[in-house]
Order: C-alpha cells, then structure tokens, then sequence
C-alpha cells in the first residue's frame, strides 16, 4: 500500500509544463516562476506520505518511515531554498556570482550530506555516487561527499545471526567453526566478516546484507525519484532525474548477492588466460543466497600504498600497466565492465614468488554491478579512442557522438573533456598523453561554475545512454588510481595499450565487415584484411618498441 500511494503521490507532481516547467530567465535578477509552487507541492507531498492506513496500524514503522521522509524532505526543502536565494540575487560581477554559486553548492552539500548519514542504507551509496562523479560535479559536492566512502553504520552481531541462521536454516555455530563478530568492512549495503568453515577449516570471507535495508529499500528508491522528480520541475534546466532512474535499475540486482556470485564466476573463468598481463585475482565463491555470499578470504592493501609497493618491491608501473589491461580488456573485447572500481573494491597483495611473472596480485572485490557494453557501441567507442590518440578532431567527433548517441554537436566537448578527464583545450586537440597540470586543473574547476558549462553537462548527463554513464565513471576511477601510483613511465604507456585495445576491436570489426561484403576470392577484400591487419599490428609494434625503450631506460 506504501508503494502504491507514492506512486500516486509522484504523478501528483507532473503538472503542465507550459507552467512550472518554464525555462529560468537567464538574468539572475528575474523571478523563477512556479518555483515556489514546486517548493510548496514538494513538502505537502513529503508530509503526505505518513498518513496512509498501513501505517496507522503499525506505531514503530509510521515513526521510522516519518523519520526517513522527514530527513529528506526538509534536506531538499533546505537545499531549494539556498538555491533560489541565490539564483535569484543580482550579482556585479561574475567573481560575485561564482563565490555566491560556490558558498551555496557548499552549504546545499552539507545539508544533503546530514540527511545522507541520517538514513544510512542506499542514501550512502547514492552519496558515494556523487563523491566519486568529480569528473562531472562541482567540487564542492564531491568532496563532501568523501566522507561517505568509509563512514558506513554497521548492523549488530546479533542482527546478523539472525538473518543468516533464517536464510541459510543452519545455525551460524554448526557452519562456522569460527566467525569474528567485529565486520573487517562495512560498506552501504553490508559487511564483511571473517569465518572459519567447519567442514574444512578454509578461511571464508562472510559479507552479509544489512537486514534493515529489505524493509527500507523500496521506500527509498521511491522517495528518491519524487525528489529527483521536483528537482527537475523547479530547475528544468539541471536534469538529474538519470540518477535515480541509475538506482533504480541497479540496486535490486546489487541486494542480490546471487547475482554477484556469477559475475565473480564469469570474471574469474574469463581472465584466468589473462594472468601474465592482468595479475588478476577474484576470491572464489563458496555458497551464495539472495543476502548472503561466502567467499575465499583474500586479504590485501590499498592500490596506493606507496609504501608498500616499496617495501616489497613491487613496480609502479607493472601495477599500472596490470590495470590497464584490466580495464581496458574488460571495455573492449570482454565488453563486460565491472561498474565500481573504487579503492575499496581493489587491493594488491605481495606474492612471496613471482607467478605468471609478477611478484603481486591485484585483488578484485565487489562484483554486484556489471554492465555488458553492446557491440556496436563497444567498437565506435574504440574508435573513437583510436582518433583521440591519433589526433583526428573530425573522426573524434564523428564516433564519439555515435557511441555516446547523443545528437546535438555542440555537447562534444564536454563529452570529450568527461571521457578524458581533461580540459576542453586538451581533450579537443587530443593531447592527452601529458600529465594534467595545477593550472588545467584550477581551469577545469573554474569551467564547471560557468552556467553555460553546466547547462551542457546536464544536458549530455540526461541524454546520453546509462552504459556510457558508468563507462565515463569507470574511466575516471581507473585514471586516478593510475596518477596514485606516481607511475614513473607517465601516462604514454596507459594510452599505448589503451590503443591496443582499441585496435583489436576495431580490426575484429573490420574484418567482419569485409567477410560479410566481399568473397573470400575479392582482391577488395584482400586489401582491406592487409590494411587491417597493417594498422592492427603497427600499434602493437609501437608499444613493445616503448617497452624495450623504458627497461632499457631503467636498467642504465
């Protein structure tokens, strides 16, 4: 009955778009007409929601749900209100309005980052979401946000006993000879502890789903998308309602751990022919249930631990280059992507000898979320790499919007800037090979103040499909845990065997093409397999010869 009256609740807050959902003026000193009635249908509608009859009958849920709705709706009430405050000011100069624009995303994130801590459960994955999008969001809201990266509410021992011993129907005692009641790690959605099993004493890694969350759940995505719903009412111009159609579509199938425990398989199987390049490991699944998964116990250290890969010996830039090919392998020929590589869910681990020739493995944590990128767009993206590299501005152009689908031209290049994580001077040019420097950075941090900027981020952010969403997120999670390491060789070799990559699936693409236009006998297809095979193998060569160029540098 809950669901049901919100969903009637949000189609509440659909109304004429001639009216509320007129464009903001672009003088700041205009006034926002039918901001204030979404302002006003937002908290009658928050209020609405206690006051259905399955609530009425249950005195504690009334009081936690009105707990929750409250937090939201007063932190959303708060946030609109800086932000009209603001907007609606006349400002002398642009340095005015930025400060003014910068104060508020300050003040508007730590509100939201309240309500977030307040909740717990989803909201802090949504506020990891948001920390981890600085290659999109203002500064001021990411940074704030990173708190939320470690700051997770643990479950109780005592809850967590009772769910196991409910969804496995054994006792936690006659499974575990041993089980640490202190979780080693406590993200959004569950924790981990460690158990011994019984039957054979291996040592089991047990991540358990935090049991609030199936009561909780369904609310929230609700509540969610209500407010993501008014935000685009009130500011038509700022879409960010893609964000809770994300959690909508991901957060069911990351509360399965089922789903989880296959892809872990499907990863596991896929790259053990890959060791010698990925120094890959994914701990192996030993039983899985909807909210509880046990796995192989792989312990490790942070990917920048510095001072580790010292103390053991381990090269920064095999690391680096292990990761490339990780991700890189995964976008553009298994073109199946793990979503989430976040520092916690990566860890490296000395070897005491070196196998497959590397004396480290890079442990993989955390498979709920994969995303399968189709075909078609797999290789545009590939070429549009390929260009990049290249310095092709015209064929950039061409494939990146074919991948990325969107079709208005002037969006390029914040789509180029967000996909390289530069500014549009070096992202349009195609120089990319070079460290950033502080001042491109202070730039980029500049360039997301300007309205027109932003205008355009959001535009492409609702346009754009959810896959490149996650790919552009993959990418710059990779790219800074690359630039964490201090990799010695630079950023040349990461984009040598990006290019790589990226040549093998466009030669795949390639030769497909011509076997499906031309006989096995056509001097057409003669040509065009040479050609093929010439750009594939060219790029391969490039990047041994700048292999051989840096060991022969490191040894002298």
């Amino acid at each position: 009955m809950l669901l049901r009256n919100l969903k009637i609740l949000r189609k509440g807050l659909r109304w004429n778009s001639t009216g509320a959902q007129a464009a903001r003026p672009k003088s700041r000193a205009s006034p926002l007409t039918g901001h204030y009635v979404g302002f006003g249908l937002l908290a009658v509608t928050m209020t609405g929601l206690v006051y259905n009859d399955d609530m009425r009958q249950r005195t504690v849920e009334t009081f936690l749900i009105a707990e929750r709705v409250g937090a939201v709706a007063i932190a959303t009430s708060r946030c609109f209100a800086m932000y009209l405050r603001t907007l609606n000011r006349e400002y002398d100069t642009k340095e005015e309005y930025y400060q003014a624009l910068s104060k508020t995303h300050k003040q508007a994130a730590e509100t939201t980052l309240q309500a977030l801590r307040k909740n717990g459960g989803i909201y802090i994955k949504l506020g990891q979401h948001i920390s981890a999008m600085s290659y999109l969001l203002p500064p001021e809201w990411t940074n704030t946000m990173i708190p939320l990266q470690s700051e997770c509410p643990e479950s109780s021992f005592e809850e967590m006993k009772e769910m196991f011993e409910h969804d496995m129907n054994i006792s936690l005692d006659d499974y575990f000879s041993e089980f640490e009641p202190k979780p080693i790690g406590t993200a959004s959605l569950a924790q981990v502890h460690i158990a011994t099993l019984r039957e054979n004493g291996q040592k089991v890694a047990v991540k358990l789903q935090h049991p609030s969350l199936e009561r909780f759940v369904p609310l929230d995505v609700e509540l969610t998308a209500m407010v993501f719903d008014a935000m685009k009412k009130v500011f038509p111009e700022y879409p960010l309602t893609w964000l809770s159609d994300e959690l909508r579509q991901s957060i069911f199938v990351e509360l399965d751990f089922r789903n989880e425990a296959e892809n872990a398989k499907i990863t596991a199987d896929y790259f053990k022919d890959y060791k010698s390049l990925t120094a890959l490991r994914i701990p192996n699944v030993h039983a899985a249930k909807r909210r509880i998964l046990i796995m192989e116990y792989v312990s490790g250290t942070r990917l920048d631990d510095l001072d580790y890969l010292d103390k053991h010996n381990i090269s920064r830039s095999d690391v680096s280059s292990c990761l490339s090919h990780i991700f890189n392998n995964m976008i553009f020929q298994a073109g199946f992507v793990h979503c989430d590589p976040h520092h916690g869910n990566l860890a490296i681990r000395a070897l005491p000898k070196r196998q497959n020739g590397h004396n480290f493995e890079i442990v993989l944590y955390d498979h709920g979320l994969y995303r399968r990128i189709p075909s078609q767009m797999k290789v545009d993206y590939a070429r549009f790499w390929l260009a990049m590299i290249e310095k092709k501005p015209d064929e950039m152009q061409k494939y990146g919007r074919r991948f990325s689908k969107i079709e208005d031209e002037s969006l390029f290049p914040v789509l180029a800037a967000a996909l390289t994580g530069r500014d549009f001077e070096h992202a349009l040019s195609g120089n990319i090979a070079t460290p950033r420097s502080q001042k491109e950075i202070e730039v980029m941090k500049r360039a997301l103040t300007d309205e027109g900027v932003l205008l355009d981020l959001m535009a492409l952010l609702a346009s754009v499909p959810r896959i490149v969403l996650l790919i552009i997120k993959t990418n710059d999670l990779t790219r800074h845990l690359d630039e964490a390491l201090q990799n010695p060789l630079g950023l040349e070799r990461t984009f040598f065997i990006m290019a790589t990559y990226c040549a093998r699936a466009v030669y795949a693409d390639d030769t497909a093409r011509l076997r499906e236009k031309w006989s096995i006998f056509s001097v057409h297809r003669l040509v065009g397999s040479l050609t093929a095979l010439w750009n594939l193998y060219s790029r391969i060569f490039l990047l041994t010869f700048y292999d051989v160029v840096f060991y022969v540098r490191e040894l002298l």
